[in-house]
């Protein structure tokens, strides 16, 4: 883990895209300015751009650079594996998709109370470690998103695990569902590397409201996004901090300020705090785009999308989300074709009442 050169890490997740495909040349250029500024920290998983990130990663990252260049993490995800002889073979086309023959970290994916019995019964921990002592993995972690109590547990059962990857920002910090906090506990308590995710909740913190941006526009120190990064870096433990980032311009703005990286002053630490207390005074919905919940959608409901239109009539109050509304059904359900089967639920890393905000949804932008 000493590998790790600095604190801002590439989360591939949202790459730049240009008419549904990643946008490779953007992209590469994108990772030799991240390389050429010291960072050398990769993060993806299969299901991300519909397995679109890791063959990106092939093309513009690992073809083009020495492998002592960079740091790769993948990811196990459950829905890829049915029993404990699924996963080796689904290991080995994920090396041949990156275009690599051994992952830096490799982590159990999103755990949590409902998919970690599966893991359990798949020896899937048992599995990676063995990969690790075959030289195909260096590092075994977990990706998490449940309650501390969760986490206890998983970290009790298996103490091997190296790093934790968690939700981490300032204003999950005390959400009682999230509880980023606490989790973070857990993690120290149990000596855990700490990896973040989600340092700007998908975007909520970088869209704030104008009260809220005044509040950081008046220190004049740096990006609305700058804050959120730094908040997260500042605690003790953080081994990086992944940044979904697709543009230059975002790459760009997370360089200047994580190249040379300091905490938070007191003054930006108060500022913090102000904006927190704004935004739990807006009813927000609190999701973050992972889009877990699309995958097993009936209705093949764009619920993220549809949430995001809601929070900007929140925030803005003005036309433009009515029209995305209505560009985010055009080829997919509307709010009210929800039957209401609970799926998402039982994914959501936030653990959002989805069914009773999508009623919500439907009542804003459908009558």
């Amino acid at each position: 883990m000493d590998r790790v050169k600095k604190k801002l890490a590439f989360g591939c997740m949202r790459l730049p895209m240009l008419n549904g495909k990643v946008d490779e040349p953007q992209f590469c250029r994108m990772i030799d300015r991240f390389i050429e500024e010291g960072f050398n920290y990769f993060d993806t998983a299969h299901g991300y751009i519909g397995g679109q990130s890791e063959t990106a990663i092939r093309s513009c990252l690992t073809s083009r650079y020495p492998r002592d260049a960079y740091l790769l993490t993948d990811k196990l995800t459950d829905s890829y594996f049915k029993q404990e002889e699924d996963i080796r073979p689904f290991f080995e086309k994920q090396l041949e998709w990156c275009g690599v023959d051994y992952f830096d970290f490799y982590l159990m994916h999103a755990q949590n109370a409902g998919n970690y019995e599966h893991f359990q019964r798949c020896r899937a921990y048992e599995t990676a470690f063995q990969l690790k002592e075959e030289g195909k993995i260096r590092h075994v972690g977990i990706s998490f998103h449940d309650t501390a109590d969760v986490l206890e547990q998983i970290l009790t059962d298996h103490p091997e695990v190296e790093v934790v990857q968690i939700q981490f920002n300032y204003l999950d910090y005390d959400d009682p569902a999230v509880q980023s906090r606490k989790v973070y506990e857990v993690c120290r308590r149990h000596n855990k590397a700490v990896l973040v995710m989600e340092p700007v909740k998908g975007g909520t913190l970088v869209n704030l409201p104008d009260t809220a941006q005044q509040v950081f526009k008046e220190l004049d120190n740096g990006s609305i996004a700058s804050y959120a990064i730094r908040f997260a870096a500042g605690f003790d433990g953080m081994l990086c901090i992944l940044s979904g980032m697709s543009s230059i311009g975002q790459l760009e703005d997370n360089i200047s300020y994580m190249k040379d990286f300091r905490p938070l002053s007191d003054t930006e630490a108060a500022a913090v705090r102000k904006v927190v207390d704004i935004l739990h005074s807006k009813d927000i919905i609190p999701c973050t785009a992972c889009r877990y919940c699309v995958e097993g959608c009936p209705k093949n409901i764009a619920i993220p999308d549809l949430f995001s239109c809601m929070n900007t009539m929140e925030l803005t109050r003005d036309w433009n989300p009515h029209m995305y509304y209505n560009i985010h059904t055009r080829d997919s359900g509307k709010a009210s074709d929800c039957i209401k089967c609970g799926r998402c639920e039982k994914i959501c890393p936030q653990h959002l009442p989805i069914r009773k905000l999508l009623e919500n949804v439907a009542k804003t932008f459908e009558h």
